[in-house]
């Protein structure tokens, strides 16, 4: 089995990996998003929303592989959604989350995930298995949105759940029921894209059950 540390503290992410068999070690990185992101558009310009989520997993996979030095694969992930060409990452605050599912009710918005993956194993006596390879690519969902009344907004929002989420929902939590129904793949929604991460790793000539635990 090929370790593989997450740097995200996502309970989802962590679920969807564990019940594809999977089990990452977890290293929560410490990076400041919006240093990330300013850093970023200094370089490249004014980002795509795409970029955005692209540039935030790479931060925090890069990260976690400079500041700790572990002998695995480093997995970074981002979410962002995208909304009349707006890019709204998670509420923080019940009046922000209130009006984000006002603006988003009865419509359809994009969610990208950026996946970031850094090889940071050690290399053996014969050159092999470490690459040092650093790679990326977004999953791109477009999500539609039921067209909910200011009672159920309000006491979603109550829940505390949408605060701390991109977007400010979920489709595999309390926020399952609001989404009529997604395009693409649903576990790029949850927060982490298994395809994507398979394609990822043969990029790295690594085969998806060379990750598994069982």
């Amino acid at each position: 089995m090929i370790p593989l540390v997450l740097a995200s503290a996502s309970p989802a992410r962590l679920t969807t990996l564990t019940r594809a068999g999977v089990s990452p070690e977890v290293i929560v990185s410490g990076v400041d998003e919006e240093a990330a992101l300013a850093a970023a558009q200094e370089r490249h310009g004014e980002l795509s929303a795409a970029d955005v989520a692209l540039t935030l997993a790479r931060a925090k996979a890069e990260q976690v592989s400079r500041e700790h030095g572990v002998d695995a694969l480093v997995l970074g992930c981002d979410s962002v959604l995208e909304l009349d060409g707006q890019v709204f990452g998670k509420p923080h605050s019940s009046q922000v989350a209130v009006e984000r599912w006002q603006a988003m009710r009865g419509r359809s918005g994009t969610l990208h995930t950026g996946h970031w993956l850094v090889d940071d194993r050690e290399a053996g006596a014969d050159g092999s298995p470490g690459t040092g390879a650093t790679l990326g690519a977004t999953a791109s969902t477009v999500v539609h949105f039921a067209d909910l009344t200011d009672a159920e907004i309000a006491h979603y929002v109550g829940t505390g759940e949408p605060l701390q989420v991109a977007g400010g929902f979920t489709v595999d939590g309390l926020g399952g029921p609001y989404v009529r129904g997604i395009e693409g793949d649903y576990h790029a929604v949850v927060g982490i894209s298994l395809p994507l991460l398979r394609e990822l790793l043969g990029q790295l000539d690594l085969a998806w059950h060379e990750l598994l635990d069982r």
